[in-house]
């Protein structure tokens, strides 16, 4: 089953997905966090076949709400509901840091990247489990 990563922002949204299997996760793109961008992913869900989303879980390292964590849970209940496929939560600290770590020289942070990271995550967690 393919997986599709989300690294929520309030701007742009970083989006990766996974190989069929659901084992290793890839940037895929960045968009803009708009009103086109529910039907973008939709799109993206039903073109690629995914059978699950995994969106970041926007909480600070003690677990408490930082300033997006109520938009961030927010738009993944919007998603579940209008995609119709399930979602899971994911740990995302540190993921634009680790991002950046590998980005080219000179390119920062890419949110396709983080978004690949935490989608690993979830990955790496469920074949343990």
């Amino acid at each position: 089953m393919k997986y599709l990563g989300i690294d929520y922002g309030s701007k742009r949204m970083g989006v990766a997905i996974s190989d069929e299997r659901g084992v290793i996760a890839f940037p895929r793109m960045v968009l803009p966090n708009d009103a086109a961008l529910m039907r973008a992913l939709a799109r993206l869900i039903t073109d690629e076949k995914v059978g699950h989303v995994v969106v970041g879980d926007a909480r600070a390292l003690s677990g408490a709400e930082n300033p997006v964590t109520q938009e961030a849970d927010a738009f993944a209940e919007s998603l579940a509901r209008e995609s119709g496929v399930p979602l899971s939560r994911a740990f995302e600290a540190w993921s634009s840091i680790e991002a950046s770590r590998y980005a080219p020289e000179g390119k920062g942070h890419d949110d396709a990247a983080a978004a690949a990271i935490i989608l690993q995550r979830f990955l790496d967690v469920r074949a343990r489990a």
